[in-house]
């Protein structure tokens, strides 16, 4: 610690590691990360690299059940660890037909991983599993520099047990490398406020422009917040932050730029189309459907935006108490009422430290960060998903790691004990909120955590008084109420696969989404292998999933686009329900992909073989359709949005071309460039959504649906089970071009 005087009251600041004397050879970086500091207590170091393992090992256990997770990333991995060409632009075929909706940088991992060891479910999900890892770790490396081992250690155990953070961090979409990315950017920031250092703002820069790369302008959510502490809180003159600023600012340019420049200049028909755009241009996707479009709900070629000013929309209710709803609520808010409560009070408690100080410093990062996000994920009235709140476990934990700490050594200040024992009676009486929604589920638990922690709080407020082994004893109770709810909800998250493009956190029921398609609930109707599922969510769309487990390679198990996680443990039967009309059904048998499943989601647009949301299945006879002389076709069939051409493309290893992208709304390919395609002998089949093509959110003139009507009349119907084929190099006897 270190002490000055600011109007004769003595302040008390804590100080990172000093810096090696001069000439003195500073310890290697790799020996530091082992042994830590040397005045670390024996326990720090083994306690740190325990909570990394034990993350790792929670996160690792039961990951295959999810089998491909969103299998429309997964084809895309799979994509480019077949092809160079893919693997950079993102393609969601190896080759190139159309990307997916974001940019490339969340399946560089996977797809690498993916060239190394073979596609599987292991290879797809273990880099996101290390992500979630090094996350934790960053959280308690930036927390611990500026406060105590403890404050690491508790930050890095909330991240590690919130349940959105490990669904997430166990699921192949991009949000897991943005939390990483974000955590690095707030961690260098805080570093540059120690010692004005340009270098570290620099590779903040660099961190937030590669996840621009991975997520567009969600990257930028912090930007304003951390820009602004450091302007006014370095540790230099006026004139060298603004000098630096501009320098980061460079930097995220360039970071993130480059590969966005590439893409524009690239000559259009040498590429793939960009999935999500409108006009083939990456710049109108990341300003428009993934930019603007989600704040204001007017993502073009979506399925629609949400509701704005409190009222419930497409994409769920919108207002301040959003991230507390029975929608969110159950994915991340455990603690956000003990983060906001700890932020004012670290706030508080460091009001008379100096311009300069980088404890209070760390408080405005990471707390500008937690509220910012809060703020837009609150109000935006666009797409909007319960999994994106992942990106506020890092800076909930990291406020919550910094602020019991330091009430905790001003305890014997009545104003701060009472403002922790406040904290843990928020986060007592919330988590039996919580809790209660799902009545069903462990009904007991939501009585030991009230207890539990009003009891600890009641310790917290007298602990001045208390010895140190009551003192403890009333902390720990308080920390262990907190957090049981979060801990049981994640590891009923650790026992189920997840699968599809929604999915949730939490036991069945936890999570019911008002509106969005079909609900939008879980996403995971399907069940686990041995077991069946049911669930009803909030839509009013049917779905029916069926899956095989065992050898081949098939889709994962997917239930209708509105079942909310049903089904329970290998080996039960579970059932969940909610008010609405929408329903999913899953059902897993031995046969499908090896550590995976095989699954047909219904769902909107999709009929029989899949839907926007969900795969389809694939059946070994339609396996076998597929495969038979693919070699001499660029694409062994093409289908109407992603989700079901991944589905057999995942099957057989073979392009598929995803005729309107994700959605179907795409305009590519038009009409014209698919009957050239055909006229060229370039694709095999046509496979049949079942539902006159248009797409979710298409109409009947949509390219989708012109390509559909076009291909029924004139091309020969092949039905292989339950699934309709057309092949393309045959044509109907009756028809004319």
């Amino acid at each position: 610690m270190t002490t000055y005087y600011t109007a004769g009251t003595a302040v008390t600041e804590p100080i990172a590691p000093p810096a090696p004397a001069a000439g003195e050879p500073k310890q290697p970086f790799v020996r530091r990360l082992w042994r830590g500091r040397p005045e670390d207590p024996r326990w720090v170091r083994p306690a740190f690299w325990g909570l990394l393992l034990a993350t790792a090992a929670l996160y690792f256990y039961n990951l295959s059940a999810s089998g491909y997770a969103n299998s429309f990333y997964s084809a895309a991995v799979q994509a480019g660890s077949q092809s160079w060409k893919a693997f950079f632009f993102g393609s969601l075929d190896a080759a190139n037909a159309i990307t997916v909706d974001k940019p490339p940088a969340a399946l560089w991992p996977m797809a690498l991983s993916v060239r190394l060891f073979g596609l599987s479910s292991m290879a797809i999900l273990a880099p996101e599993v290390l992500m979630g890892v090094g996350t934790v770790a960053v959280v308690y490396a930036s927390v611990r520099r500026r406060f105590s081992p403890a404050a690491g250690l508790i930050a890095g155990v909330v991240l590690a047990l919130t349940p959105v953070a490990a669904l997430m961090f166990r699921f192949n979409n991009p949000d897991a490398m943005l939390a990483l990315l974000m955590a690095v950017a707030c961690y260098f920031v805080v570093r540059a406020l120690e010692d004005g250092r340009t270098k570290w703002l620099v590779w903040a820069g660099v961190a937030i422009g590669f996840a621009f790369l991975a997520k567009t302008l969600q990257a930028f959510l912090i930007l304003p917040p951390l820009a602004i502490v450091y302007a006014v809180c370095a540790p230099v003159t006026v004139r060298k932050r603004f000098v630096q600023l501009a320098l980061a600012t460079v930097a995220i340019v360039v970071s993130g730029g480059w590969w966005v420049a590439i893409v524009e200049l690239w000559p259009a028909s040498s590429r793939p189309y960009i999935g999500g755009s409108q006009n083939n241009s990456f710049l109108e996707l990341t300003f428009g459907y993934n930019g603007l479009g989600r704040l204001n709900g007017e993502e073009t070629g979506s399925v629609g935006g949400g509701g704005g000013g409190g009222n419930t929309g497409q994409w769920g209710e919108t207002g301040w108490d959003r991230m507390f709803n029975s929608e969110i609520g159950g994915q991340i808010s455990w603690l956000l009422p003990a983060a906001l409560i700890l932020l004012i009070a670290g706030l508080v408690a460091t009001r008379k430290l100096k311009r300069t100080s980088v404890t209070r410093g760390s408080f405005l990062v990471w707390g500008g960060s937690l509220l910012i996000t809060m703020v837009v994920f609150s109000y935006m009235a666009g797409i909007f998903h319960q999994y994106y709140t992942v990106a506020l476990a890092p800076y909930m934990a990291a406020v919550i790691g910094m602020g019991a700490t330091t009430l905790w050594e001003k305890r014997r200040e009545m104003w701060a004990s009472l403002a922790l024992a406040a904290a843990v009676v928020a986060s007592a009486v919330w988590g039996y909120v919580l809790l209660n929604r799902t009545p069903d589920y462990l009904p007991w638990l939501k009585w030991l955590v009230l207890v539990g922690g009003l009891a600890g709080a009641l310790g917290l407020i007298f602990v001045a008084r208390l010895g140190r082994q009551l003192a403890l004893a009333a902390a720990g109770l308080s920390f262990v109420a907190a957090v049981a709810g979060p801990t049981a909800y994640t590891i009923s998250t650790l026992q189920e696969g997840h699968t599809g493009s929604i999915v949730t956190a939490g036991p069945a029921g936890a999570s019911m989404m008002g509106g969005g398609p079909g609900g939008g609930g879980g996403g995971t109707g399907g069940g686990m292998p041995g077991q069946n599922g049911n669930g009803n969510g909030n839509g009013n769309t049917q779905g029916q999933g069926q899956g095989q487990q065992g050898g081949g390679m098939g889709q994962p198990p997917t239930g209708g686009t509105g079942g909310i996680p049903g089904g329970g443990m290998p080996g039960q039967n579970g059932n969940s329900n909610s008010n609405s009309q929408s329903q999913s059904q899953g059902q897993n048998q031995q046969g499908g992909m090896p550590g995976g499943q095989t699954g047909e989601g219904g769902g909107m647009g999709g009929g029989g073989v899949g839907g926007l949301l969900n795969g389809a299945t694939v059946s070994d006879e339609a396996k076998k359709l597929l495969e038979a002389n693919a070699g001499d076709y660029t694409w062994a069939a093409a289908a109407i949005g992603a989700q079901n051409a991944a589905s057999y493309q995942l099957s057989t290893g073979e392009p598929v071309m995803a005729i309107g992208g994700f959605n179907g709304t795409d305009p590519s390919p038009t009409l014209a460039q698919f009957k050239q395609y055909v006229a060229d002998g370039k694709i095999h089949y046509f496979i049949s959504s079942g539902s006159g093509g248009g797409g979710m959110g298409g109409s009947s003139s949509g390219t989708s649906s012109q390509i559909t009507e076009w291909v029924e009349a004139n091309f020969t119907k092949v039905t292989v089970g339950s699934s309709t084929f057309y092949d393309l190099t045959q044509e109907a006897s009756s028809s004319s071009n």
